[in-house]
């Protein structure tokens, strides 16, 4: 058997999960027992090692996603933890982006929640391969099956346990493992460091074959050999469960499901096992591609030191006032002083300092190579989603889609040093974080701060007073609408004006239709405008683009048309691009003016779990929101309450659901779209 090369050896991974799942507590034992840390740290005594900002701290959830280094079984783990509010999704996505595989971590009584769906997704969208595991058996409550039940219907993915646990609630004890057939006890005098493989308990041996049958059915029907041997009778070994486990989930086609207790330090080992047993390297998975920017062909690259560089910065953060950027390694290798090209700025850069990270501490290296996912000091120009690759092979890959932000806050300093205080801590951080946007408002003279959630704004300016000593007044938050068209218009504009001792000429005919909601600004050419330069006609979708980014109404963004352009006349000598680009603009926002534009407002989707017996009061109070209740879903003595409702409804409701429920309902929510409001 040949000797395993270094790439195969390496598993890029991240934690995901719903807000209190767990996810954080399962990170801290991952880095514990594989020596990492050399205690466990605890997310309720603000202790964790991978949540370290002190917002995090204080507030026991994860905000930034946190990067660290591990070994397993001679397998060099590269770990993102990621956050599971929804205000903060962004993180996930861009984590997963630049991910091979994810440990998934669900609640075993709240099994799968919203969030759990949202960052299932965002792995799906990026191919990412997963294992689950159902967290919190020891809980009053947990239902491994029901859990298992849940993941069925919601995803494409078939749910595959490999493990079933040892009891439940007060009485959970360990896991059952259904391909080896044995059981694993914890010691908790050790904190679960050490533990042993024993016989099934006698009362569970039935279950245990009858599952582990379950489990060879279920992999026979994606398998042609596992399928003959099952049919044909013949004993399946344990290897060749692994191996089709692996393929399978490598395929997307299956997800292992692995389950524990992390507080209670139990099956964390087993989950690394599997981590290293069935999620990918960086040669499992295809060669990433993108662009070669200057013959504008598609071009791949294969995970391999030997190749040209490839990186993707996915992440940037300010390190005691210092730009650190986080890169994924595709292809090549960096060394510390060399100059990259970054081929999305069309600039080259230095690498002053290769960092491993662990959190926010970090070593420093000399070399880094494919696979790798590191840290590195001197770029002063790359941003969030920029390509770092060798000026002599140039690429860009796909890059990192952001979210609109969907809420803003109006922002003051209160004395002229505070305001130069603020001013650099907002360019730092909207460099930061590709979610915030910062705006000066002219009318009102007042800069706005826009983001994803009040929690996000509310972390923005603790941010402001704490790292950059800015004192700041901040106002009520307030709703970010879109604008849109009702109505079907052809318009038309001429730009016809001396600029400069130059004239410019630009005509433009436009046809605006409405578009179903999520459709954005898309720009189509009819064949009667073909025969104009290109330029021009580049120009004109400029034009329309620019004029889209503040509407008619209240100055919110336009969205949802279908714009066709019509004619694109020229007048030869006098023909400019800017006068295009000007008559275009005019003719949108005309149009949109003709076409009976109206206010979108942002739609949120509410999960509400609140005891039975406070259902009546929560529904009452969801519909004095203007909301609009979509299903009840009950589960034993608590209920599931799934709602739409405006954003604008949900100011203040987190205090009038525990004043409502005396304190024992949980509600998350997450965009859903844009509608009229």
């Amino acid at each position: 058997m040949a000797a395993k090369t270094r790439l195969s050896r390496i598993r890029n991974i991240g934690i995901v999960a719903h807000i209190d799942a767990g996810k954080t507590t399962v990170s801290e034992r991952i880095i514990f027992y594989t020596g990492r840390s050399y205690k466990i740290g605890e997310v309720h005594n603000g202790e964790a090692v991978m949540d370290w900002m002190p917002q995090e701290q204080e507030r026991g959830i994860t905000i930034t996603s946190a990067v660290t280094t591990c070994a397993w079984q001679n397998h060099e783990i590269h770990i993102i933890d990621t956050p599971g509010h929804v205000d903060f999704t962004i993180e996930v996505e861009r984590s997963l982006r630049v991910l091979d595989g994810a440990a998934v971590v669900f609640c075993a009584v709240g099994g799968v929640e919203p969030q759990s769906e949202t960052v299932w997704r965002q792995a799906d969208k990026y191919g990412v391969p997963k294992v689950a595991f159902i967290n919190k058996m020891d809980r009053v409550g947990a239902d491994f099956d029901l859990v298992i039940a849940q993941m069925h219907s919601r995803f494409q993915s078939i749910a595959l346990p490999v493990q079933i646990p040892w009891g439940r609630e007060d009485q959970f004890r360990g896991v059952i493992d259904l391909i080896r057939q044995e059981a694993i006890a914890w010691d908790d005098s050790t904190l679960g460091e050490a533990y042993r493989c024993v016989p099934i308990p006698e009362e569970l041996q039935s279950e245990a074959r009858s599952r582990r049958d379950t489990l060879i059915e279920r992999l026979a029907e994606l398998d042609d050999e596992l399928a003959e041997m099952y049919l044909e009778g013949t004993a399946v070994a344990n290897e060749d469960l692994h191996r089709v486990l692996r393929q399978q989930t490598l395929n997307l086609s299956v997800v292992p499901v692995l389950c524990g207790s992390a507080l209670r330090n139990k099956g964390i080992q087993p989950l690394l096992d599997a981590i290293v047993r069935y999620l990918p390297s960086p040669e499992d998975v295809p060669p990433i591609t993108g662009t070669n920017p200057r013959t504008g062909e598609k071009e791949a690259r294969p995970s391999s030191e030997k190749e040209p560089l490839a990186a993707l910065a996915f992440k940037i953060i300010q390190d005691e006032g210092r730009k650190m950027t986080y890169l994924r390694l595709y292809s090549g290798h960096l060394q510390a002083g060399e100059e990259v090209y970054n081929a999305s700025r069309q600039k080259k850069e230095k690498i002053a300092r290769l960092l491993k990270m662990h959190a926010n501490k970090r070593e420093r290296i000399e070399r880094a190579a494919a696979g790798d996912i590191v840290a590195v000091m001197g770029l002063k120009d790359a941003g969030t989603g920029d390509t770092l690759c060798d000026e002599g092979h140039p690429i860009i890959l796909e890059p990192i889609e952001f979210y609109e932000p969907v809420i803003s806050q109006a922002i003051e300093a209160r004395t002229p040093a505070d305001q130069e205080r603020m001013s650099v801590g907002l360019v730092k951080l909207e460099e930061e974080d590709p979610t915030l946007k910062v705006k000066y408002e002219d009318e009102t003279a007042q800069m706005v701060i826009s983001g994803m959630g009040e929690l996000h704004l509310e972390i923005i300016i603790d941010r402001l007073r704490r790292e950059f000593h800015a004192a700041v007044n901040v106002g009520k938050p307030r709703v970010m609408y879109r604008e849109t068209i009702t109505e079907s218009v052809e318009q038309e504009a001429v730009f016809n004006r001396e600029l400069g001792e130059k004239k410019h000429y630009g005509q433009v005919r436009l046809r605006m239709v409405p578009a179903e909601r999520g459709g954005g600004i898309r720009i189509e050419r009819a064949e009667t405008a073909g025969a104009a330069p290109e330029e021009y006609l580049h120009a004109v979708e400029d034009g329309i683009r620019e004029a889209a980014a503040s509407g008619i109404i209240s100055g919110y963004p336009v969205v949802d048309i279908d714009v066709t352009v019509l004619q694109v006349p020229i007048r030869e000598g006098d023909s400019t691009t800017l006068g295009y680009k000007i008559a275009a603009s005019s003719a949108f926002r005309d149009g949109c003016g003709q076409a009976k534009a109206v206010l979108l407002e942002p739609i949120m989707s509410v999960d509400v779990t609140t005891p039975s017996e406070f259902m009546g009061e929560v529904i009452g109070d969801i519909n004095s929101r203007h909301g609009e209740v979509q299903g009840i879903t009950p589960r034993g003595p608590i209920s599931e309450i799934l709602a739409r409702v405006p954003l604008k409804g949900m100011f203040g409701y987190s205090t009038d659901l525990r004043s409502a429920t005396q304190g024992r309902a949980v509600f998350s929510m997450k965009f859903l779209q844009f509608d009229k409001a």
